[in-house]
């Protein structure tokens, strides 16, 4: 059964939340999820695991409410969403993370299973660069 805009919607509602772990229930472990761009959280994630590793468990660091994620426009189509997220995040240092994402996302089964997500990339630079990580 094809996924619904009502269900894609409901998904997201844990990042819009904060609840990470919410959202990340519905997304499968060995997921195929690429971060285009070139910035520190930019990479090719063969892994729920890995992506964490490579972007959220990054973004914590810097900002301390999380990204608050926000899902504002979806086109669905059979088992793919495309999703356009706004962050409305606080870094450490005051800079308001004020990004846009678009994220083209393939579900099984109503799993996520793999993502494209596009990003503003120089923000992300100058969020890491104001507020850098060890």
């Amino acid at each position: 059964m094809a996924i619904t805009p009502d269900r894609v919607r409901e998904i997201f509602k844990g990042l819009e939340n904060g609840d990470g772990a919410a959202f990340f229930e519905h997304v499968v472990d060995d997921v195929d999820w690429t971060v285009m761009g070139t910035h520190p959280l930019a990479g090719h994630y063969l892994s729920k695991k890995a992506f964490i590793e490579g972007t959220f468990a990054k973004l914590a660091q810097v900002l301390p409410q999380g990204a608050e994620l926000h899902a504002e426009h979806l086109i669905v189509k059979d088992d793919q969403a495309v999703v356009e997220l706004h962050s409305l995040a606080t870094a450490k240092n005051g800079l308001r993370f004020d990004n846009r994402y678009c994220w083209v996302v393939y579900f099984r089964d109503e799993l996520i299973v793999r993502v494209r997500a596009y990003l503003d990339s120089a923000m992300v630079a100058r969020l890491f660069k104001e507020n850098p990580i060890a």
